[in-house]
């Protein structure tokens, strides 16, 4: 047991895991094959509190015949009301205009202060749409968008009832206002966000990435940003986590920082440890668990 809001350091959890046939972890803990090793043979499940797994060697569990375990489906909709409000934090600027607030800068009678892009009448682009990019999509219907745009492996068929449109990643960042990151970090996501993406955005373009940091190029997103080649960013997830104080994104006016809370209602975070105990209970039994990762999940939205 790690009773510490950080992560396990990893001496500490090789010491504590020879033997066991289970392990109940975090997105923040790498379950690699130096982990596995130290487990040893008697391994036989490991259950994460996540949507995403690309903090687990898969390739390595499969090989052992270890079990994975996650949560898919229930922290979705806390993940999409957490990227509407990072989406409309940033859109209208709300940590910038809460800190003259609070500090004496608070201006009246100044019709351009503190504006931003509205979500009515905009172009959406989302990147992912498995099921936290659909229901980002629903929610984003009732701010009256004029179109929703979507990347994705596969076409989605709940796209047709949410009224989206399939296009090529390229066509997605050069048509969108909003460009909303909610894909997994898989080999074929990893750093889709680069240099030349950030190029082919509109200059007027606020980025929105709940997804995984891994999914961005955070050199190239910092330039953009300092070189105004896109409006602004939201991010809840960044490379590391948590973030250096002296990252130059804190220092950014244009980029809001949230340090990883898309799952954080206290509903879904008892939920989803629920359901890994579950997993786990399951797999020791031998019977089927809630949610188990079989390896042939859609690249573009878990």
């Amino acid at each position: 047991m790690w009773h510490k809001p950080s992560p396990v350091p990893v001496d500490e959890f090789k010491k504590s895991i020879p033997g066991v046939n289970a392990i109940f972890c975090a997105f923040n803990d790498k379950i690699n094959k130096e982990i596995l090793d130290a487990a040893g043979p008697k391994l036989k499940v490991v259950a994460t509190i996540s949507a995403g797994y690309d903090h687990i060697d898969v390739a390595e569990c499969k090989k052992r015949g270890v079990k994975i375990g996650y949560t898919p489906d229930v922290l979705t909709d806390a993940t999409a009301e957490l990227t509407i409000a990072l989406l409309l934090s940033t859109s209208r600027r709300l940590p910038e205009a809460q800190h003259e607030a609070k500090t004496g800068g608070w201006v009246t009678g100044a019709s351009t202060w503190m504006t931003g892009p509205g979500l009515a009448g905009s172009t959406i682009g989302i990147v992912g749409f498995g099921r936290i990019g659909q229901a980002v999509a629903r929610c984003i219907k009732s701010f009256n968008a004029s179109k929703i745009l979507y990347f994705n492996r596969s076409e989605k068929q709940e796209a047709k009832e949410i009224g989206a449109i399939k296009v090529s990643f390229d066509e997605l960042l050069s048509e969108s206002d909003f460009v909303i990151c909610c894909a997994p970090l898989v080999p074929e996501t990893k750093e889709m966000f680069n240099k030349r993406a950030f190029e082919k955005m509109k200059n007027t373009a606020i980025f929105i990435n709940t997804g995984r940091g891994g999914t961005v190029n955070q050199n190239a997103l910092i330039e953009a940003l300092k070189n105004n080649t896109i409006r602004a960013a939201g991010l809840d997830v960044t490379t590391p986590e948590p973030l250096p104080l002296d990252s130059p994104l804190f220092k950014l006016k244009n980029c809001v920082i949230l340090p990883h809370i898309g799952s954080a209602t206290i509903e879904t975070r008892n939920n989803i440890s629920e359901i890994s105990a579950k997993n786990i209970l399951a797999a020791l039994n031998g019977t089927d668990m809630p949610a188990e990762l079989k390896y042939n999940c859609d690249v573009y939205g878990v």
